[in-house]
């Protein structure tokens, strides 16, 4: 892999930062109208299997109408899974589950390459298993969709792999944009989640290609946000009364355990199906479908809708607006969507997790706020905004995005009252989940396949110092000494661990001292210095970066660096220094102390 590395590095130049920005239009502009078309092909499968009818057009915020295929309803959900299953088991097997582990697996681990039939298969995939009903969301389908875009422009003109990466993250970045009309909340997204980077160089990008997806969704979807919240007719929260404000420290802790329980139930179920239910992936994804089409029929039979069928959003924006707000209700469907979401990912569907969690967040959040109403009638609680807050409680907590949650629910509902309580919402979910679980619901499973994603950015200031900073300065032996008089030098002088060999006035290469041990003990000591001198080395300017010289190592497969005034020396003299790999390391060492915990 490190020579693949090194051979991209010496081929491909960067694009000229105009070329780059240009490029992330184009990204921006097939992430917004994939995501168009996705959400076309979610009807489409949706209006055909639940009420046999030819359309793509499909408000997800209404609720669907009972079916006229009755109790036959239930097999529906059977019937997306077998082709789910045959969709992602001959053609893209990465394509099966939510999609962002396998985006962020090929950022760090695959060099950006993802296959360009993932797109295809998985807007299939996914769409149908929504569209059949799967419990599940689209956000994690059109990030992988429009990662697979990005990463195919980087794999069709030639690039360094971090622009190739950049690329994928601006593709995710903004296909959550157009899909739910958050412009900051996707770029935030990216950062948080997808980008290896954040530099100029890297935002700008993003941020280009997540303004050109909105306005694409914007042109087809309205300018409107993704829920309606209905003017609160009281505040919900007052300065004078900290109760409310302590009220949603409560909700937070709250949430942080659900958000633990739902990350590890997704996980539990696919090993369920995976280690328990004999039979191929068909059978297994056809069993796990055929509980939930049971849910959602004993829903409608009971509540008078499916409910947790499909994104749910029409059971968030009853809730937003007041028309649900039975405590049992709100529980009871809290729970029947984490077991449909558990069902139907962990038995091989293709789907996001984003929606469920808003769902589950939307309903406990609610029905929270109206035990609240009941306690303390004075307080004028609403309940819909602890549904708010509950929604970016359960997703930050969950995803670890807990910027982009607070954002991009803030940008799906307009609503700024909410800010400062969900803020503690989301801060607390996140933390409580952080105790007691350490990997989000996207790095959990690739820490289960051995992929370890970084768990913070750190500034890597050490490796923008300059060489002069960290330098050695070697002594000079000459290349007519012979290896025994050498090796009572290297005796004296234990702690110097390179020497500059000169040839009169030109340089003659360079010796560590354990490669002059090695080869007195090899050769008796009968040779000269200037036999064993290492000739493969740089030479760099003082005021290099040690960033830029740790690069041209190990493309240059080089061990020494030596450092000087002008970077083509022809003279010993003007050698100032010497920087190796172990050198670089010792600085990198001494730079910990700032972020770890020392005692």
């Amino acid at each position: 892999m490190s020579s693949i590395w090194a051979k991209e590095m010496k081929t491909k130049k960067p694009l000229n930062p105009f070329y780059f920005s240009l490029l992330s239009v184009l990204v921006g502009s097939i992430a917004g109208i994939g995501a168009v078309v996705f959400r076309g092909l979610i009807a489409f499968f949706h209006n055909l299997l639940f009420l046999g009818e030819f359309s793509v057009v499909y408000d997800a915020n209404t609720h669907t109408s009972p079916s006229p295929w009755g109790p036959l309803i239930i097999l529906v959900p059977v019937l997306g899974a077998i082709g789910v299953a045959f969709l992602v088991k001959n053609f893209a097997p990465e394509a099966k589950g939510h999609g962002v582990p396998e985006v962020m697996d090929a950022i760090y681990y695959n060099r950006g390459i993802i296959r360009p039939v993932v797109a295809l298969i998985k807007s299939l995939a996914s769409a149908l298993s929504i569209g059949s009903g799967g419990a599940i969301g689209r956000e994690g389908p059109i990030i992988q969709i429009g990662s697979s875009f990005g990463s195919s422009i980087g794999q069709l003109i030639p690039m360094p792999i971090w622009q190739r990466n950049t690329f994928i993250a601006a593709g995710a970045g903004a296909g959550i944009a157009a899909t739910f009309n958050t412009p900051v909340g996707g770029v935030l997204f990216a950062v948080e989640i997808m980008l290896h980077e954040i530099s100029a160089r890297t935002l700008v990008p993003v941020t280009i290609a997540t303004a050109t997806a909105t306005y694409i969704g914007r042109t087809f979807f309205g300018d409107h946000p993704s829920f309606v919240i209905p003017s609160f007719q009281t505040p919900f929260f007052h300065l004078t009364q900290p109760l409310i404000l302590f009220s949603y420290v409560g909700l937070g802790i709250i949430l942080g355990v659900v958000s633990t329980i739902f990350i590890k139930s997704i996980y539990a179920f696919e090993d369920f199906f995976d280690q328990r239910i004999k039979g191929s992936y068909y059978r297994r994804h056809m069993i796990g479908m055929l509980l939930v089409g049971v849910t959602m029929y004993l829903l409608l039979l009971t509540l008078g809708h499916y409910y947790i069928e499909g994104v749910g959003y029409a059971t968030i924006q009853d809730i937003l607006t007041g028309t649900l707000a039975s405590f049992g209700v709100l529980i009871l469907l809290s729970l029947l969507k984490l077991l449909s979401v558990s069902l139907t990912l962990g038995s091989g569907a293709s789907g996001g997790i984003f929606s469920p969690g808003l769902f589950i967040g939307a309903t406990l959040g609610g029905a929270y706020g109206v035990v609240l109403n009941r306690l303390f009638p004075g307080l004028s609680i609403s309940p819909p905004a602890f549904a708010v807050a509950g929604m970016a409680g359960i997703i930050g907590g969950s995803t670890g995005a807990a910027m982009a949650a607070i954002v991009m629910i803030f940008e799906m509902t307009l609503d700024y009252n909410v800010i400062i309580p969900m803020t503690i919402t989301v801060a607390l979910s996140y933390g409580v989940r952080q105790l007691l679980l350490k990997e989000s619901i996207y790095t959990l499973k690739l820490e289960r396949r051995g992929h370890y994603m970084p768990a913070s950015f750190k500034a890597d200031f050490q490796y923008m110092k300059r060489v002069r900073d960290i330098m050695e300065v070697p002594p000079v032996v000459s290349c007519d000494l012979s290896l025994h008089d050498f090796a009572e030098l290297v005796a004296e002088n234990d702690a110097v661990s390179h020497y500059l060999v000169s040839d009169g006035d030109k340089i003659g290469g360079v010796v560590s001292n354990s490669s002059a041990l090695g080869a007195l003990k090899n050769s008796g000591g009968k040779i000269h210095v200037g036999e064993i001198a290492d000739e493969n080395y740089l030479i760099v300017a003082q005021g290099t970066t040690v960033f830029d010289v740790l690069t041209r190592l190990r493309v240059e497969r080089a061990e020494v660096a030596l450092v000087a005034d002008d970077p083509a020396p022809v003279r010993i003299g003007d050698i100032k220094g010497v920087l190796t790999r172990l050198t670089i390391a010792r600085a990198v060492e001494d730079s910990l102390e700032l972020f770890g915990d020392f005692y």
